[in-house]
């Protein structure tokens, strides 16, 4: 499985993005599907998942409110629109094509991610105030 992420960039506090993931080597439809975040020197968090069929969404409490999570299934593309931007937002932010096959998503879904073998290049996210 191959992921491009697009859509980062340098915005001011309060400001907002949309960032983009085209996965490719795998049936888009049949997974759920998230964003996860890093900054150096500390962990990849999961921020936000989306069930393969768009009706279940999670997100952490740091970002909900703010960003939303949305699939396009005839795109092949995930989407993550982030609004009301903190400088604490500022990271790399990662697509997780494969977040399980079940049509419900929740904090534990981000455990799959710990199987990928790769993950895609990111897109950076930094926020000025």
């Amino acid at each position: 499985v191959q992921v491009t992420e697009s859509g980062g960039g340098v915005v001011q506090e309060g400001g907002s993005l949309r960032l983009s993931c085209t996965p490719s080597g795998l049936a888009f439809g049949d997974y759920n599907m998230g964003w996860f975040r890093q900054d150096p020197g500390k962990e990849r968090e999961g921020i936000s998942c989306i069930s393969w069929s768009g009706k279940s969404t999670y997100y952490v409490n740091s970002v909900k409110g703010r960003f939303t999570i949305s699939r396009d299934n005839a795109q092949k593309t995930l989407y993550l629109q982030m609004n009301d931007l903190r400088p604490e937002d500022t990271a790399m932010y990662y697509c997780a094509p494969d977040l399980g096959i079940w049509d419900h998503c929740s904090n534990t879904s981000f455990s799959h991610a710990r199987l990928y073998k790769t993950w895609g290049r990111g897109a950076q996210v930094t926020v000025s105030n």
